[in-house]
């Protein structure tokens, strides 16, 4: 073959695994986003492929943020290397055509900003980047269900590849908005070109902004950029203007911003499934600011975290097991005195409060924040004072006897406090809220009440009970007669006295008032059973005439 393009770690597998894999013809050694190749990450592998390349040849580095570092440079054996940019006299290092903003935004108020800015340009093909997957993740599938009104799609680097050009693919045919991670932050070229960049978290460095901001804005096209800073990464501004990059600070426009974290509360509640995915988008969030290694940007003491979490909508804030509470509280809160001077330490709001911001970054941002009672925040300093109570393993829960217990504030008809068991307490007669004879005679009246129910209840169990058993005779009856009809004359009856028990069958029963009707059918009932008990008269007479002749 003439050409081969892959990844170091599958280079250096075939060298090593694959027969005839011969590289003694090299002619061109070739290295893209070659600051990302040669740093530690693949240091064992560059050096390895290095060693089975012939000395002889021609090697070629490419990046948008390439160093002069002569260690790289000895590594690869490089001899009179030549440094050749595309805007070497360039003012700035990035296209003129780009236009790149900086708004100072919240940390509670990330997603707001951003779900205020897809409303705004639902016109737009705009790559959104985030710090996570899992903040990809919650983010695309949270404003999904609240449906913004243009496409949504994510990328990140735990999708198969398959996957990922069939996404980018999508992206290229329509106008939509694409959340991804810094995997679609280098070698990738969009035909149509992107017309918005917004980096809703900060980049680990001035280099992966400029690959961030490097998919819009390329070769003859235009672009745009927005980078959201909280206030204390303040720094990373100072950086991109020290590597010669133009940017503009604007201010947000409090009128059009759309508040989400009600509405993300409410998805929570519905869709159980996004729960999780929140938690472990706060988690990821907050631990890649943790391991950030420049401190001077990045500093998680710093972060609002309990309003973060308000603001993805969990009803608390999950826990963090590797933050150092107490190491955060005694650099910056004083020792802890004793109980009684709690209360005059929790009104020192500035040196307690560790997630406030300062005065300075209010005014410049104005923005909306949610304003704390100074209840709120004198209990927030007590809290975060006191050393929180965690259970060991094999030892006793120790109680801490110093932590502050909850208050509960009770008011009057009047509107002033009272103590929390105030309503329980009578203080005097006259004032009591509580009176002994009428609650006596409520229970009185509420016995008496029990007890007539519970002889309406007794007399409805026993009309029921009644009604049953008679159901049950009428039942058993029918059964007799049907038995009675089925039976047939060979029953061992003779005539006589079949015709007997025909009679004790057809019994009729009037009523006792009895109207004419019935007194007139009684009669004639009354001759008929006469006439029948002649004629069997007659009969039995004739029976024994004939016996007695016959003897």
């Amino acid at each position: 073959m003439n050409i081969l393009i892959c990844t170091p770690g599958r280079l250096l597998k075939h060298m090593d695994t694959t027969p005839n894999f011969d590289c003694s013809q090299l002619q061109v050694l070739v290295l893209d986003e070659a600051e990302r190749i040669l740093d530690a990450g693949f240091k064992k592998e560059v050096n390895a492929i290095i060693s089975q390349l012939p000395k002889h040849r021609q090697t070629l580095l490419f990046s948008a943020t390439q160093t002069k570092s002569v260690k790289d440079l000895a590594r690869l054996s490089l001899k009179d290397p030549e440094y050749v940019a595309v805007d070497e006299e360039a003012i700035a290092a990035t296209p003129s055509r780009l236009q790149q903003k900086v708004m100072l935004v919240p940390l509670d108020q990330k997603l707001d900003m951003l779900w205020s800015f897809i409303k705004a340009h639902l016109n737009s093909r705009i790559l959104v980047f985030l710090s996570s997957c899992k903040q990809v993740r919650f983010v695309y599938e949270a404003f999904k269900k609240l449906r913004p009104g243009i496409p949504l799609k994510c990328l990140h680097g735990r999708m198969k590849q398959i996957k990922r050009t069939f996404i980018l693919q999508q992206f290229v045919e329509q106008r939509s908005v694409l959340f991804s991670t810094d995997v679609s932050s280098r070698g990738l070229d969009f035909n149509k070109g992107v017309d918005w960049v917004v980096q809703v978290d900060c980049p680990d460095d001035v280099a992966g902004y400029i690959h961030r901001v490097g998919r819009t804005a390329r070769y003859d096209s235009a672009g745009r950029s927005v980078l959201f800073l909280l206030p204390s990464e303040m720094k990373m501004l100072d950086r991109l203007q020290e590597k010669k990059i133009p940017v503009q600070v604007d201010k947000a426009n409090t009128k059009r911003l759309q508040s989400v974290s009600g509405l993300l509360a409410a998805l929570l509640a519905k869709y159980p499934d996004l729960q999780p995915l929140a938690q472990r988008a706060f988690k990821t969030y907050v631990k890649s600011i943790y391991k950030q290694k420049d401190k001077q940007v990045f500093d998680v003491t710093k972060l609002p975290i309990d309003d973060y979490s308000a603001s993805l909508g969990l009803p608390m804030t999950p826990q963090l097991r590797y933050l150092d509470r107490k190491n955060i509280d005694k650099k910056k809160l004083p020792e802890v005195p004793v109980q009684k001077d709690l209360i005059k330490i929790s009104s020192q709001k500035e040196s307690n409060n560790l997630l406030e911001e300062s005065e300075e970054d209010e005014e410049t941002l104005d923005l909306l924040q949610r304003k704390e009672t100074e209840n709120d925040e004198d209990l927030k300093a007590i809290e975060n004072m006191l050393p929180t109570t965690r259970v060991l393993k094999k030892k006793k829960l120790k109680i801490n006897v110093h932590r502050p217990v909850g208050t509960r504030v009770v008011f009057d008809e009047e509107g002033n406090t009272l103590p929390p068991l105030a309503r329980l307490a009578a203080m005097n007669a006259d004032s009591a809220l509580l009176d002994k004879d009428k609650v006596l005679k409520r229970y009185a009246e509420m016995k008496l009440d029990m007890i007539s129910r519970d002889k309406e209840d007794k007399i409805l169990d026993r009309q029921r009970r009644k009604e049953k058993r008679l159901k049950e005779k009428q039942k058993h009856k029918r059964a007799r007669d049907n038995d009675d009809d089925v039976d047939g004359d060979d029953d061992g009856f003779s005539g006589s006295d079949k015709d007997t028990r025909n009679l004790k069958k057809s019994k009729v029963y009037f009523d006792s008032d009895g109207d004419d009707d019935d007194v007139a059918r009684k009669d004639e009932v009354a001759s008929k059973t006469d006439a029948i008990s002649l004629r069997e008269q007659e009969e039995l007479a004739l029976k024994l005439l004939s016996s007695m002749h016959s003897s």
